[in-house]
């Protein structure tokens, strides 16, 4: 892909020239040739080689570039970041230059991660001295330590008194130490910050809380620092590089050298069912065949780490297969790692792992990231996990050593998660990655710096911009959008002070000048900092008689409007509305249909990149039905083409083969929009679109669909919501105008419907609070004592009224709806997807079947997809199977 084609529309090309591939590794004696001798003798003692990225970061590090390394785990990594460094402070100590300061930062997204690589780089530090002393020269100590909310007061004073050379620390401490007046001292003479995991920080605030954090650094320093980024998936790559390196003071991108070796590593891949007809077999035999798999997977290797993409589906996995070989399996040989578990628990999961004393661990998301987790020769994903970048990521915590092969099998049990996975490894195949999604001018998290910033001197608000702009993310940030959030911080609204919500900074408009106001500004600044938010259960009680039902996930509550029914202790309740912590329901009327499932909250979102795969997918198997080519060819062709065992190849054929039938042809095709009007099996009314763009896109696009279709029908729409497409349920008397909706939906604005639909919903509510606790407009702990979320919940509420009278465009409520559009919805997609419909890119296709088509089955009985009620949605998908096959034989 060239240059020109991977440029975002409306940036010249002098923005990118300052990012280049590095176009060839150094030799070894070039490599090795920039570390002292002791220092390559050290090396040679403990390698037998270079790595790929070591043979590239050694001599780019020395001659002091930034550069941004992609390598997977496993591979060297940190060494080639460090190594370069090491060797340079041990010339300084050995000159007699080495102060008593500060000058390698290292931010990793995990705590645990910063232990590993403290322990790690340990090692070389004290081996190194050795080997210089048994030369005859005499090193002073090179110290490194570790910051993060976990370190004892004790250990702080002590770093104070003799700072580390070396600090290992997290984003958010960073931005504490910023503000600390003594420690900030030994940052001035900072020469080089490493960024580890960067690609789980730049898809986040928590990396454009980093990114702040870096410019403000830079302001610190007075002069620039060397910048290392390193992460195992980065695609583009020079946007991760953008991303870490920012711009100069003129606007100018800084330079940056991209090291890319993540594919050196061999993959061994593949898809696989446990049974042959994953339709017809019954939940039991699927869920016995599946254990059978899992065990013989976990016997046939030394030690095997499954995801399973939710807490609860980890403690399920784990429970069944203690349960059914309990001499195999127990606490002595598998582990569950989750992040609801307690970090006692997962420390001594993770510690027993290393030392290779567990035969498995299932974990949901939580062993992703690069911790030492040791030797494991085998990664076992049950069902997707929604993206490429995802699944190489996971598998790359296979083979852990040089040269090993990272081996990933991934276990579907359901067709469409089949073709997904099918495509998803051949994507990887052929070293094909999602992009990376980056939030910017998030204006909550600028709210926290711009506190920092005003803690630590007066500024102009042109150098104040100047300073906020070299931040890759607020690159585009309007001066209009800075003022309004000075005069919000400046506590410039009495109706704000009336809710006591105080001034942070002072703000002058007459001369434009900035700075710190109050002596508890400070406090609040510490106790209050980051970017993750507060969220606990939500207790559930039925309106009527105000009895205790159970709890839901906060999350779960985001997605519930009123009328919504889901599945609750195995019985349905319809949603009526949430107060503080606590959400009222009435039981749900008889036949009604659950439209979200209890583990909605849970589910990752299929990119979309990967949609758009799948959907090609879809165009080459119609095609090949079209030219009625018989089914051994084309099960031959996906075993030849794509990585998956013959029962897999087999289902998915038989999968395509029934919906061309059904549909006389109709397989949803990349440059058209399927609409399907269907009834079900009880005779309900629905409208299913086939809009493969994945959740983000679909949630955005369902609900404005739903908002057109209840104004055309003149009655309420329900909606369920899949990757694969939304179905609006109507009353049965009632037509659909789809022709005049899809219309409608391309002329109207997108983004002022949603955002007069968000307003009311506890979505608006529950992220309004998170921006609002973020922004300091609500805080999370006050001197000391901590705000439980009900209270944070409350005041939010009321404060979302009360800002809304000031301006509708009031910062919180601007960035909470930037929040739910940009980053929990993907509106930057969906108006993508109406300007293809817009521009006859993407071709509106209406047909109409008595029973749902095959692509359907799934999203109809989504709703019943909860785990109490697997036999009767298995028996629902069986039904509607059977429905379709009568049609069609």
């Amino acid at each position: 892909m060239s240059i020109a084609s991977r440029m975002r529309v409306g940036e010249p090309l002098e923005r990118w020239a300052a990012v280049r591939y590095a176009r060839r590794p150094s030799s070894d004696e070039e490599s090795l040739g920039c570390l002292e001798e002791y220092v390559r003798e050290w090396f040679h003692g403990n390698f037998s080689e270079l790595t790929p990225p070591q043979q590239y970061s050694f001599k780019l590090i020395s001659q002091g570039k930034n550069v941004i390394i992609t390598a997977p785990t496993g591979s060297g990594k940190t060494l080639a970041g460090f190594l370069a460094i090491l060797s340079d402070l041990f010339r300084l100590g050995e000159r007699g230059k080495l102060q008593d300061s500060v000058y390698c930062i290292y931010i990793s997204p995990l705590k645990a991660l910063d232990n590993d690589v403290r322990k790690n780089l340990l090692v070389p530090l004290t081996q190194i001295r050795e080997i210089a002393r048994e030369r005859g020269i005499e090193l002073p100590e090179v110290r490194i330590a570790v910051r993060t909310g976990d370190v004892p007061p004790h250990e702080k004073q002590r770093q104070l008194k003799l700072p580390p050379h070396i600090l290992v620390t997290t984003p958010e401490s960073v931005a504490v130490l910023l503000n600390a007046p003594k420690f900030v001292q030994h940052l001035k003479t900072v020469r080089w910050v490493i960024v580890d995991e960067i690609h789980e920080l730049a898809n986040n605030k928590r990396g454009v809380h980093l990114a702040l954090s870096l410019e403000r650094l830079r302001e610190e320093v007075g002069a620039e620092f060397q910048r290392i980024g390193m992460g195992a998936t980065l695609h583009p790559l020079e946007e991760a590089a953008r991303y870490l390196v920012g711009s100069d003071d003129e606007g100018r991108p800084r330079k940056c050298t991209l090291v890319d070796v993540s594919w050196y590593k061999p993959f061994d891949l593949q898809v696989m069912s446990p049974v042959r007809d994953i339709v017809r077999t019954s939940a039991g035999h699927i869920n016995a065949a599946l254990y059978r798999l899992l065990d013989k997977l976990i016997s046939s290797h030394t030690t095997t780490l499954v995801f399973t993409n939710t807490r609860s589906g980890t403690e399920r996995v784990s429970y069944h297969l203690k349960d059914r070989w309990p001499e195999r399996y127990n606490d002595e040989t598998i582990g569950a790692h989750h992040g609801s578990l307690s970090r006692d628990i997962r420390l001594d999961i993770e510690e027993r792992l290393k030392k290779g004393m567990l035969k498995a661990v299932i974990s949901s998301t939580s062993l992703e990231l690069g911790i030492d987790i040791g030797y494991i020769d085998l990664v076992a994903q049950i069902g997707s996990p929604k993206s490429v970048t995802r699944a190489v990521q996971r598998i790359g915590r296979s083979g852990h050593k040089f040269r090993d092969v990272a081996k990933g099998r991934m276990i579907v049990l359901d067709r469409d998660d089949l073709v997904e996975c099918a495509v998803m490894l051949r994507c990887a195949e052929q070293r094909r990655l999602d992009e990376i999604d980056m939030p910017s001018n998030c204006l909550d998290i600028l709210a926290q710096h711009v506190v920092g910033m005003g803690l630590a001197k007066k500024w102009t608000v042109r150098d104040a911009l100047r300073v906020v702009r070299r931040a890759y993310p607020y690159r585009n940030l309007g001066e209009e959008d800075f003022k309004a959030l000075l005069h919000y911080l400046a506590g410039h609204y009495a109706s704000l002070e009336d809710r006591r919500v105080y001034g942070k900074i002072w703000y002058d408009e007459s001369d434009d000048m900035f700075g710190r106001r109050g002596k508890y500004t400070r406090i609040i600044y510490y106790l209050n900092l980051g970017a993750i938010p507060d969220e606990v259960k939500i207790d559930v009680y039925r309106h009527r008689d105000r009895r205790y039902i159970g709890g839901i996930e906060e999350g779960f509550l985001e997605r519930l409007r009123p009328g919504d029914i889901f599945v609750l202790g195995g019985r349905l309740y319809k949603f009526r509305f949430a107060r503080g912590m606590r959400c009222f329901v009435d039981d749900a009327p008889r036949g009604a249909v659950p439209t979200i499932p209890s583990w909605f909250s849970e589910m990752l979102p299929l990119s979309f990149d990967l949609a758009l795969e799948v959907r090609k997918f879809r165009d080459e198997m119609r095609r090949k039905l079209d030219r009625r080519e018989p089914k051994e060819k084309i099960v031959k062709w996906l075993l030849e083409e794509y990585p998956m065992d013959e029962r897999a190849a087999n289902s998915l054929y038989e999968y395509f083969r029934e919906q061309y039938l059904f549909t006389h042809g109709k397989v949803p095709a990349s440059d058209e929009l399927l609409v399907e009007r269907t009834y079900d099996l009880e005779g309900r009314r629905y409208y299913v679109f086939h809009s493969l763009f994945g959740r983000r896109v679909n949630e955005a696009l369902s609900r404005a669909a739903a908002i057109i279709a209840s104004n055309m029908l003149d009655a309420n729409v329900a909606v369920i919501l899949s990757d694969n497409g939304f179905a609006m349920m109507v009353p049965s008397d009632k037509e659909l105008d789809i022709e005049g909706l899809v219309r409608e939906l391309t002329r109207v604005d997108l983004e002022g419907l949603l955002k007069a639909n968000i307003r009311r919903t506890e979505l608006m509510k529950r992220r309004f609070r998170h921006c609002a606790a973020r922004s300091f407009l609500v805080l999370r702990n006050y001197k000391g004592y901590k705000i439980s979320v009900g209270k944070q919940q409350l005041s939010s509420q009321t404060l979302l009224n009360v800002t809304e009278e000031i301006d509708l465009n009031f910062p919180v409520i601007k960035e909470t709806y930037r929040e739910i559009l940009e980053d929990t919805m993907d509106v930057k997609k969906v108006k993508l997807v109406l300007d293809w419909l817009r521009d006859g890119k993407l071709k509106l296709d209406v047909i109409s079947t008595d029973v749902p088509s095959p692509f359907a089955h799934n999203l109809i009985v989504l709703g019943e997809a909860d785990i109490i009620l697997m036999e009767d949605r298995k028996k629902r998908l069986l039904q509607l199977y059977e429905a379709v096959m009568k049609r069609i034989k």
